[in-house]
């Protein structure tokens, strides 16, 4: 049965130029995208941000504007018979400080997910696994030096 996955993704960037990403080991593989996920059922795209913020790091984060999303076909990494449709929007937490971030070894090797910081100026796009995020990545580093 081939069906469109939905998905939301935010961009969380602190005061010294950072962006946060997640680093995940599901499925048998290791992998590093953004925060977000999968829309549920009667959810809209700020609804399932904020859910997926709350679940992932415990946090309630204000979600701004539309940065990003892929208009052309992707398929998805876990299930070939899905399409994906990737939404991603600015988020802001101003107690940013107090977002737990881990230093562990890349890739994770064991179950689960940890957050960390990446300086956008540094950023490689190799770091980041799915096709989508490392457009995002490419724009993000093009927007940031229109700001420096």
């Amino acid at each position: 049965m081939e069906k469109f996955n939905l998905r939301v993704y935010g961009l969380l960037i602190n005061d010294l130029g950072q962006v946060l990403v997640s680093d995940e080991f599901r499925h048998k593989h290791s992998f590093t995208k953004f925060p977000g996920g999968g829309m549920e059922f009667g959810e809209g795209f700020k609804e399932t941000l904020k859910r997926e913020f709350q679940e992932e790091l415990n946090i309630e984060v204000q979600v701004g504007d539309l940065f990003y999303f892929n208009e052309n076909f992707q398929v998805s990494a876990f299930n070939s018979k899905h399409q994906l449709i990737s939404f991603y929007y600015f988020v802001d937490f101003p107690d940013w400080k107090n977002i737990e971030v881990n230093q562990h070894e890349l890739p994770l090797k064991i179950e689960g997910e940890k957050h960390r910081w990446i300086d956008l100026k540094s950023l490689e796009i190799e770091e980041l696994t799915f096709p989508i995020d490392k457009i995002v990545g490419e724009k993000l580093k093009t927007a940031i030096k229109g700001f420096q």
